[in-house]
């Protein structure tokens, strides 16, 4: 294994909340191992309620915005990860050697209901989210740019 940060591209629809919420994840827990970048097919403005989620949990937002898959056609990532069903559709080819996942959520940007309530969904996405993230980050380091087995939680 080389001293070279593991590269990972998480894609959206719009880059305003389940991408976002990944790269800030894996940003924070998997340190400069990790090289993480976040983006979306038809990226918008990050959803208020999806840095309220990060800082509550002390996850760094600082430099987080939406950005277009466009900004990324170089490739050079070992992980693309798609974490919406529509992304997984539209997502575009990416030069290079890389893993592609899938990790579905619920959109949490369209919950419906009171502040507290859509903030619970944006909240409950983002404790799955790093559930699953907690268990990307010893096999992605064990085997970089190869997972051998889903990374699924139980």
């Amino acid at each position: 294994m080389t001293d070279d940060p593991i590269r990972v591209l998480f894609v959206c629809w719009g880059n305003t909340a389940r991408s976002i919420i990944a790269e800030a994840i894996l940003r924070q827990l998997g340190g400069p191992a990790f090289e993480v970048s976040s983006a979306g097919i038809e990226p918008g403005s990050v959803n208020p309620l999806t840095i309220r989620a990060l800082e509550a949990a002390r996850i760094d937002t600082s430099g987080l915005r939406s950005k277009s898959v466009d900004e990324f056609r170089d490739g050079g990532f070992d992980y693309i990860v798609t974490v919406c069903d529509t992304a997984r559709q539209a997502c575009p080819v990416f030069p290079g050697d890389h893993e592609q996942l899938h990790w579905g959520y619920d959109d949490p940007a369209k919950a419906t209901g009171t502040d507290e309530e859509r903030y619970a969904v944006f909240e409950r996405v983002m404790t799955q989210m790093a559930t699953r993230i907690r268990l990307f980050i010893p096999a992605a380091m064990a085997n970089p740019g190869r997972i051998a087995q889903p990374v699924t939680p139980a």
